[in-house]
């Protein structure tokens, strides 16, 4: 296989864990450790993750992870951050410190296996003129394939202060990626009832990725950059399932604007962005296609996690969703 041009299937939802980056952003870490039982710890801040084996598994081991993309039908992945290391809410610095570490070290990573791998730049978005330098110094130094953060980082994503962090991204013609990150890593605690049922993960993302997908539309970021492409983890959370009423409100609220108070205009700008494919249900793939199209869904796995999902690479929606890929990481610039 010759990477990215001919892969069957491109997996674009797959994090990293690298074992360089522990102690990247001073007193916040991040640590591995283990507790008094023996089990694994994962200390960022004040938040601490227990069970989850990092060390010696796909996310840390190279070789592991490309043994278990062989065995999943994989043939080629974008290596993200861990969602619990974005450091959206630290100082600057330490957060700059630690983006930088992360993308030196996974692009040397992704460049030593650069027919399977490829990355994605941490970013410091509580400093939106220092992720930019970060995006364009991971684009243009270090050759990764665009922006990766998350969906809470102190200001909404239609703060006019952003724009000029979007003209990047047109600029260096690269995508942006949003995945969430459980509430009160390292800023404001989220819901008391997402403490426990992990609904943090299972509710809590899917709430803040149907925020970020309405906030776009509905605060004009898609109009004012019409180049920029977004992609949306989890099939962009909830957001098909509502789009009949996020569209009725762009018709009629008194906020909206002339330009979404057209038949169909809504939906025309919730196709405008990218979809991971990671819904762990046919039915509810099914529904975000019929609402969205298939032109730009690209396989997202949550690479080694729990809930990653069976691949089928010689599918039809595969080969689609492979091609779309391939248009949204310009394939035909590397």
């Amino acid at each position: 296989m010759n990477g990215l041009h001919d892969a069957r299937t491109i997996d674009i939802h797959a994090h990293v864990v690298l074992e360089e980056t522990m102690g990247a952003a001073g007193r916040f870490g991040p640590e591995l450790t283990e507790d008094p039982t023996g089990q694994p710890l994962f200390r960022v801040g004040g938040y601490e993750l227990r069970g989850v084996r990092y060390r010696g598994s796909p996310f840390m081991d190279v070789d592991l992870r490309l043994a278990r993309m062989d065995e999943s039908g994989i043939d080629f992945q974008v290596l993200s951050p861990n969602p619990l290391t974005y450091f959206h809410f630290i100082d600057t610095a330490e957060a700059v410190a630690f983006c930088r570490r992360h993308n030196d070290i996974l692009a040397k990573l992704v460049a030593g296996h650069s027919n399977r791998l490829a990355g994605f730049a941490a970013l410091p978005m509580q400093d939106p003129v220092a992720a930019i330098e970060e995006l364009t110094r991971a684009v243009t130094e270090l050759g990764l394939k665009g922006g990766y953060i998350g969906t809470d980082f102190g200001r909404p994503f239609n703060d006019p202060d952003l724009d000029p962090f979007y003209e990047a991204c047109v600029r260096l013609d690269v995508p942006l990626f949003i995945h969430p990150a459980p509430a009160g890593i390292d800023g404001p605690a989220g819901d008391p009832n997402l403490k426990q049922f992990d609904l943090a993960l299972l509710t809590g993302f899917m709430a803040q990725e149907t925020l970020a997908v309405a906030t776009l539309i509905f605060g004009g970021v898609l109009e004012r950059h019409p180049k920029l492409d977004i992609c949306v983890s989890h099939g962009g959370g909830a957001v098909a399932f509502i789009a009949g009423r996020l569209a009725a409100a762009g018709k009629l609220r008194p906020w909206s604007r002339d330009s979404l108070r057209q038949d169909g205009a809504f939906e025309e700008q919730l196709a405008r962005i990218w979809y991971d494919n990671h819904l762990n249900d046919d039915r509810a793939l099914d529904y975000l296609i019929s609402i969205v199209g298939d032109d730009r869904l690209v396989l997202g796995t949550n690479f080694a996690g729990w809930d990653q999902h069976h691949v089928e690479p010689d599918h039809p929606l595969s080969r689609k969703m492979a091609d779309n890929a391939r248009r949204l990481l310009r394939a035909d610039k590397a």
